[in-house]
């Protein structure tokens, strides 16, 4: 079966202090974070790679990673193709507010590519790295017949996903008994580390409420199924409460309002519009969320290749075989 990996990269985030950060090189030959997660999904099975970027930064993308993606992509016989996230971009009958400059948010990134999706596929952010483990976790469960209404999620454990620079924003999530499916997610910002001084272990809290470590959150890592021969049935409900987005949260916040796929599929769950199941993983969540953390990231992939979890020239392994 066809399984198509969408990569959110259209934003430059407001943290990094100037520049794409989405670009920036980590690797021992300049790879980028969005490097690896290509790769862990090619090796997983996805033979469709969707990038969602803006037309002002496609010159500086194409040059650091589209074409040479391309180029190898084709060589696998993987498919490659751009979307393109715009802030006029909006439902019919809606005009964008007045002094609005920044696109509408991960959900409007996804609907950019909604023409050319047309078989399973998922979502990650361009930015972060999540481990292979999380690659064949949500393909191998994309490949299975589903009901419309099931969605997966890449379970992260929070302790797992803290910068040491600052506060960075998660989905936090309440899980069942069983951990196996998502009752709930909340988008909740400012999260912070913090370390016991008595038993050195990593705590987490977000505007002075602690938070439990050893919690689900979501790294916008999600799984959509499809019925074969039809396309995914979450892109009508993403268009249709776009829509409603606009109708009931732009005018109360007509500058900042963002359509973000963890507060939709939160809604969602509990209105008993889908099941969602979470595909826990333990490998750490790292990326560049401040300009301090590229050092940490970059010393994290030399481990990683030290430890030969990927060789010294990336995707080598992937045309060998």
């Amino acid at each position: 079966m066809n399984t198509t990996l969408l990569i959110m990269a259209a934003g430059i985030g407001s943290r990094f202090g100037g520049g794409i950060k989405q670009l920036e090189p980590v690797g021992l030959n300049d790879e980028i974070i969005m490097d690896y997660s290509i790769h862990d999904a090619i090796e997983a099975g996805f033979n469709k790679i969707v990038f969602v970027i803006r037309r002002d930064i496609e010159a500086d993308f194409r040059e650091r990673i589209g074409s040479r993606v391309e180029e190898l992509c084709q060589s696998l016989n993987v498919e490659t193709a751009y979307a393109f996230q715009d802030l006029t971009s909006i439902p019919e009958g809606f005009q964008v507010p007045e002094g609005r400059t920044k696109p509408w948010g991960t959900g409007q990134a996804v609907l950019a590519a909604k023409d050319l999706i047309h078989e399973p596929f998922a979502v990650i952010n361009a930015d972060d790295y999540y481990g292979k483990e999380a690659f064949r976790q949500l393909h191998d469960w994309l490949v299975l017949d589903h009901e419309e209404t099931a969605l997966a999620m890449a379970g992260f454990i929070l302790k797992n996903t803290l910068s040491d620079n600052g506060g960075v924003t998660r989905g936090v999530c309440s899980v069942e008994k069983g951990h196996t499916h998502l009752l709930d997610v909340a988008e909740t910002g400012n999260i912070v580390k913090t370390v016991d001084p008595a038993s050195g272990e990593t705590g987490a809290e977000a505007d002075g409420v602690k938070l439990d470590p050893e919690s689900f959150v979501s790294m916008n890592f999600w799984g959509f199924p499809a019925k074969e021969n039809e396309d995914p049935a979450f892109l009508t409900v993403l268009e249709q409460e776009f829509k409603t987005f606009f109708q009931e949260d732009v005018p109360e916040n007509p500058l900042k309002a963002e359509y973000l796929l963890p507060t939709l599929i939160g809604g969602l769950l509990r209105e008993q519009k889908c099941m969602v199941k979470v595909l826990k993983t333990n490998d750490t969540w790292f990326g560049v969320t401040y300009k301090e953390d590229k050092a940490d990231v970059a010393e994290s992939f030399k481990k990683l290749i030290a430890d030969g979890v990927y060789p010294k020239d990336l995707y080598s392994d992937l045309i060998r075989s």
